[in-house]
């Protein structure tokens, strides 16, 4: 059994297995992944068969992009083919980027089509089961954590037939140091006779940057401008720069080199990664994934007004904001850097490497501080430097000893000199005291800059594992009685300087030492850090043993974000990658106010920010007033100055039109449904709902939920759930660990399987496997993936079943591979639906499904101006214009086209009811045309 390292955050994996089955049998099983270890099916060896036959191929694969106004759905669509004479099992795998939700999904088998559908998802587990234990083959995806959103099909493809997979989602792409990005990770694990990507952007205003960089692992920081370009992919810009199309369409022999050139690189990193393993690592067995491409990055960037950007339509607005001509904010940055035992070798090594860069970065006018924790913690003096290097010897016991605080040193050549001879210095030793490190690094805030180290700046030890509130209390106070003289004394001075407060914590484990309630801690730190000198928080973890949902409360809690550094040969990278990202802010204290009477206000979405940073963008979308004639929004915040000093009022206040009419297609809609969801999430996890009952849902869950549930998104409160009847007339269960690579079997167990997803490696994105395991005995399935997570304290009788063979923590769940005897139970047969896309030659056109009235042959299109009822033909004979395809200005891949009926575009096949929407045409007396572009136009497959 072999394992496989993943990189995390990216879109696209696919596998194929084949396996022997009962030909009248469709089992479908889905799986969904988080970020722990798991296995996956990596040879033919794995299992063993009777009789060979040759595998599934994997005939075509094509992704195609819609991106407008920020905004991507992108759809994913693979077509395979089962040769044999018998029944086999393909897998279909995606894993998307952390901030997507998969919002639709059609699989087509032997030419009926199955659409899912979003459901609660305590439902849609209960849909599942029922479907499994009635004998229905049945899909459900869950996304239980954002940071690993992984579907996972697997399904029999008849003997001599074909499948379809169409998956889609959608995202808000994010602006980092200038541009958007938007990456497509190609693993088709095999090579594809037909692969193509299609990105199609439209924007409101001019694309001033666009770039194709060449394919990458995935391994790599953010491209730029100065990286080599992708020769192979096409750029054609239209409509006066305001839209481009990109198409990558690699070659066998293309295909080739890049999966050499991934192999090769990820090997080479691999290595580079586990060079310096230490005592107490243990190195994972890996393998590299077969077939993968790498990565295909576009980057773009838009002309903006100088006072923003908002768009208004359909009773929805959004306002992108991202000035660029503004004085820098000084800034007192605190960095807390975890130097315990776990840090040792490499990680200390790439910490010191990275801190090098970080501090040549900072700006004159910045102060910094940097305050070193293992069991102990200490704040640098720069003094430090003028002398030898200190021999340290820490003990476990440290962490009760008293801290002394040292003035913020300004960002002078001769301290940062200083400062990195002192961070070359760092050592590895001792335990985690995180909570100690935290409450330094405000306390060094609140204080300020221009005072004097004495005896009064000193934090005295706190109480540590108390649950007495009043002890607690009394630590505050003697923390606060030990520096209030040094504060009053330079309030003035503080103020005068008007820096950004910003801490930067890097950890790579849990708190071990002092206190290590991580609940305790994240209260006490937002005890103290609050007002109008609240640092922003930014927490790193740092490898794959940080405690990352921590981390995350404590950023989410404090203004700031959580960024997962890879323990990779890049880390150092990735460190000052994520620095740059916030080393030069623009505006502090952002508040967008929108007047009553033109905006719905309890529609708004965040309208209040800490900071602006340069190269980001700053989003707020909401609901227009019906009675809404303009749009008035008024922006005010704090600027920097340009003698470096003092910061000045910022106000921005626009003028724009509330149209009647639509305006065209602009997705302003679901972009504010998007972004309110994840917003809401955001706020439930970071601990911010009203007290309610363990069993119930916060409010923004509710309000989460029922967006989720209209807009059709999977989230982590929504499942998505597909349920294909069986032609059969008896189904019994039959083991699935073939799917989970658990290796051979001989029929009859029932499997529970965790994910089949590795831990990922990479710094920014993911992939998966597309392979092909061995045949299983021929015998029916009628079981399912229950994912990692599902609590089987539901189920006594199962849980009782299961803990005979698996040892389940405290609140029964699993996260381990077991197999159960199988049960016995027969089912009665089902009628499988017929597709009404069959009447209409429209089976290779899934989405077109829920747009048709059979009643009286016709597609039903709502647009943004009205409803268009078009014709379908139920002949074999395709309709045409008489005189000629007339041309049209908007095809489907962009640019100008013909009108065609819809079976004659090639292009149409994968895209959805609102792209169709906005390059519909009629043909030859109102049959449901399409703008195609003519190298789409009847192509022969």
């Amino acid at each position: 059994m072999a394992r496989w390292l993943a990189l995390f955050g990216g879109l696209c994996l696919l596998a194929l297995a084949h396996s022997a089955a009962v030909p009248t049998v469709d089992t479908m099983v889905v799986a969904k992944s988080d970020d722990t270890i798991a296995t996956t099916p990596t040879s033919v060896a794995d299992i063993t068969t009777e009789e060979s036959s040759p595998p599934i191929k994997l005939t075509e694969m094509e992704v195609i992009s819609e991106v407008s106004l920020r905004y991507a759905h992108t759809t994913v669509v693979a077509r395979v083919r089962n040769p044999a004479k018998r029944a086999q099992e393909a897998h279909f795998r995606v894993l998307l980027p952390e901030t997507a939700f998969i919002s639709g999904f059609v699989m087509t088998l032997d030419g009926k089509s199955y659409k899912a559908y979003v459901k609660e998802k305590e439902e849609a587990k209960q849909i599942y089961q029922d479907a499994v234990s009635q004998g229905i083959g049945a899909a459900h995806i869950s996304a239980k954590a954002r940071d690993s959103n992984h579907f996972t099909v697997a399904v029999n493809v008849e003997a001599s037939s074909n499948a379809i997979f169409n998956l889609t989602y959608e995202e808000l792409l994010v602006r980092r140091n200038g541009v958007y990005n938007h990456a497509i990770n190609l693993h088709p694990g095999a090579l594809v006779p037909k692969l193509t990507v299609t990105v199609h952007i439209k924007e409101s205003e001019k694309l001033i940057e666009l770039r194709v960089p060449e394919i990458r692992t995935g391994n790599e920081i953010d491209a730029t401008k100065d990286d080599a370009q992708n020769s192979r992919a096409t750029i054609v810009r239209s409509h006066d720069d305001r839209e481009a199309t990109i198409t990558f369409t690699p070659d066998l022999q293309e295909q080739e080199r890049l999966i050499q050139l991934y192999t090769e690189k990820s090997k080479e990193s691999a290595a580079a990664s586990h060079s310096s393993s230490s005592w107490y690592s243990a190195e994972p067995e890996t393998t590299t994934p077969e077939g993968v491409l790498g990565q295909f990055v576009v980057q773009y960037d838009v002309a903006r007004p100088k006072d923003g950007e908002v768009l208004v339509n359909d009773g929805y607005f959004v306002h992108f904001f991202a000035p660029t001509n503004l004085e820098a904010l000084n800034k007192l940055v605190v960095f807390v850097l975890d130097t315990s035992g776990s840090m040792m070798d490499r990680k200390i090594i790439q910490l010191r490497e990275a801190m090098q860069t970080i501090l040549g970065e900072l700006n004159a006018g910045d102060y910094f501080s940097i305050v070193e924790f293992n069991s102990a913690v200490t704040v640098h003096d720069l003094k430090e430097a003028d002398g030898e290097p200190p021999k340290r010897h820490y003990s476990y016991f440290d962490y009760d000893k008293n801290v002394t605080l040292v003035p913020p040193s300004p960002a002078t050549p001769e301290n940062i000199a200083k400062a990195k001879l002192i961070v070359s210095w760092l050592q590895a030793s001792g335990g985690t005291n995180i909570g100690r490190a935290l409450d330094v690094a405000v306390e060094l805030i609140n204080k300020g800059v221009d005072w004097k180290a004495s005896e009064s700046a000193v934090v005295p030890a706190a109480k540590e594992n108390s649950d007495s509130p009043q002890a607690a209390a009394s630590s505050d106070v003697t923390t606060a009685a030990s520096t209030e003289v040094a504060v009053e004394k330079t309030e003035d001075k503080k103020t005068a300087k008007s820096l950004e407060p910003i801490i930067i914590f890097l950890t790579d484990g849990d708190p071990t030492v002092g206190e290590t309630d991580p609940k305790r801690i994240i209260t006490r730190v937002q005890e103290k850090n609050y007002g109008e000198n609240k640092a922003t928080i930014f927490s790193l973890a740092f490898g794959e043993d940080a405690d990352r949902k921590f981390l995350r409360k404590v950023s989410l809690r404090n203004g700031g974000f959580m960024r997962h550094i890879y323990e990779a040969a890049d880390a150092a990278l990735q460190l000052r990658d994520f620095y740059r990202q916030i080393s030069s802010p623009l505006l502090a204290h952002l508040k967008f106010t929108y007047p009553s009477g033109q905006v719905k206000s309890d529609s708004l979405t965040k309208h209040e920010f800490r900071t602006y940073y340069a190269g980001s963008e700053v989003v707020v979308a909401g609901r227009v007033e019906d009675s809404a004639t303009e749009i008035t929004p008024q922006l005010a915040a704090f600027c920097g100055v340009r003698d470096g000093y003092g910061r000045k009022r910022y106000e921005v206040i626009p003028r724009v039109p509330v149209e009647k009419k639509k305006s065209g297609y602009l997705p302003l809609e679901r972009l504010w449904s998007y972004l309110t969801i994840k917003q809401l999430l955001d706020k439930h996890d970071a601990g911010e709902d009203a007290p309610h009952k363990d069993d119930e849902k916060s409010e923004h869950e509710k309000k989460a939920l029922e967006l989720a549930l209209k807009y059709s998104f999977v989230t982590p409160l929504t499942s998505l759930v597909v349920v294909k009847p069986n032609a059969t007339n008896a189904v019994n269960a039959e083991s699935v660990d073939k799917a989970a690579g658990i290796g051979p079997v001989s029929g009859g167990p029932l499997s529970i399987t965790s994910n089949l997803l590795a831990r990922p490696m990479a710094s920014h994105n993911s992939f998966g496997h597309f392979g092909l395991s061995g045949p299983a005995p021929a015998a029916a399935f009628g079981a399912a993936y229950i994912s990692p997570g599902f609590n089987l304290g539901q189920d006594e009788a199962l849980e009782e079943e299961v803990d005979d063979y698996v040892d389940l923590d405290d609140d029964k769940f699993f996260t381990t591979p077991v197999r159960l005897p199988a049960p016995t139970t027969t089912f009665a047969p089902i009628v499988t639906p017929k597709s009404v896309l069959v009447d209409y030659n429209l089976l290779n056109y899934p989405w077109a499904e829920a747009l048709i009235i059979p009643q009286n042959d016709t597609l039903l299109l709502s647009t943004d101006k009205d409803t268009v009822a078009l014709k379908l033909a139920t002949l074999s004979e395709v309709p045409k214009e008489s005189s000629g395809d007339a041309e049209c200005a908007s095809a489907v891949d962009g640019g100008a086209g013909v009108c065609v009926y819809l079976t004659r575009c090639d292009s149409a096949k994968h895209i959805t009811a609102q792209v169709y929407s906005t390059t519909y045409c009629a043909v030859s007396q109102g049959y449901a045309g399409v703008c195609c572009k003519r190298e789409k136009v009847d192509i022969v497959h």
